[in-house]
């Protein structure tokens, strides 16, 4: 089996590493000060925004944190037709930049 694990080294490529297509965050709990770092799967996560005049996307999240306050944090994000942050709003807590 040596020769053909050799055999299939020299004709095949490595594998490339899969691109992070996520965007990430940090949320902070206005009732309990808790800071919450969460992300968006840009490939899954993104809805198409049909108000949008150039074809955006949206998203809304629900973040929780784990400690002992359980407060919902609501996330809305708008996303240009490239994918790029557009607005942002939240609900429950503030973002941390």
């Amino acid at each position: 089996m040596g020769f053909f694990k050799k055999l299939t080294s020299v004709f095949s490529s490595t594998p490339q590493k899969p691109a992070d297509l996520s965007y990430w965050y940090t949320v902070r709990c206005k009732r309990c000060g808790e800071e919450i770092k969460a992300r968006i799967d840009m490939r899954n996560d993104l809805s198409i925004d049909y108000d949008s005049q150039d074809g955006g996307y949206y998203t809304r999240k629900v973040v929780i944190g784990a400690g002992h306050c359980y407060q919902q944090i609501e996330v809305e994000m708008r996303f240009n037709a490239r994918r790029q942050l557009v607005d942002r709003k939240i609900t429950g807590g503030e973002f941390v930049d």
